[in-house]
């Protein structure tokens, strides 16, 4: 058995998107709201850091929760997070907005994060159109490696994989990679097993890669993912308020209470900050 075989990380997503419906009420727990503080997001993911998360990822938004340029408030955020525990930052130049590419990559000026999503293609969310034009995903892309971030190439259906070997092959990105499999999300592939296993048919067998379900019922693919070899698997309000069909969590911090105890179930062991940042190949 390899060194880390058995250990998962977990990452968390903790601000809904706008857009998104406040929760409400569920078997009697109290509603949580779609758009949380800066002081909100820091409590919670410091609260998942206990709880074993090891990553957080996070867009640059403002106080109505819409994307924006400017970093002044998550840039706060991070100072208020990294005061009190050691995470991983995963920024993003994705999501569905009016910003155009120039802005999108702002993010990757933050000197905090390590991890920066990448989109490899475009795609339908819901009833927007998500576009990543190839020009602009190589333009983000050589600021991910000028600026020494470790890119995570969101695949949502399995041509984009091609799209992600094409930059490592002309030499815009170099190893190491993260390939990220987003599923679930509306007018994207359906999260279930069968999908899954068609992305992993088309990714490269050694890759490293990360799960991450919107609108999740429960932690069932959470679950699969682990188990076909998933790395990094992703809870949070961003992508579901539920951890089992009707059992909404108050918390972030419940969220991945919740996942670590469905991954130790089945086996495996939850990494530490240090374990995280070796098993992805953080320097």
């Amino acid at each position: 058995m390899k060194k880390f075989d058995k250990k998962v990380i977990i990452a968390v997503a903790p601000a809904a998107r706008h857009g998104d419906e406040k929760a409400e009420r569920i078997g009697g727990s109290e509603p949580v709201v779609s758009v949380m503080t800066p002081e909100e997001i820091a409590s919670d993911v410091i609260e998942c850091s206990k709880r074993g998360a090891s990553v957080i990822h996070m867009h640059v938004r403002d106080e109505h929760g819409h994307l924006t340029d400017d970093l002044t408030e998550f840039r706060r955020t991070l100072a208020m997070i990294k005061e009190s525990c050691d995470v991983i930052v995963e920024g993003s130049t994705g999501g569905v907005s009016e910003l155009n590419a120039e802005q999108r990559g702002g993010v990757l000026n933050v000197e905090e994060l390590e991890l920066a999503a990448l989109n490899m293609g475009s795609t339908n969310l819901g009833g927007a159109a998500f576009v990543n034009q190839p020009a602009d995903i190589e333009m983000w892309a050589s600021l991910i490696v000028e600026k020494g971030k470790l890119p995570i190439l969101n695949c949502f259906e399995p041509g984009m994989v091609q799209n992600a070997e094409n930059l490592l092959n002309e030499n815009v990105l170099r190893d190491p990679v993260i390939y990220g499999v987003p599923m679930g999300f509306d007018g994207t592939q359906p999260a279930r097993v069968a999908n899954l296993q068609g992305m992993l048919n088309v990714m490269p067998r050694d890759a490293t890669w990360y799960y991450q379900q919107h609108g999740m019922q429960d932690l069932s693919m959470i679950a699969a993912a682990v188990a076909a070899g998933a790395r990094i698997v992703r809870v949070g309000f961003e992508d579901s308020f539920l951890y089992a069909p009707g059992k909404m969590a108050r918390s972030n911090a419940e969220l991945v209470k919740k996942a670590a105890e469905v991954i130790a179930a089945i086996g495996y062991e939850i990494a530490t900050v240090e374990e995280a940042r070796e098993i992805i190949g953080l320097k």
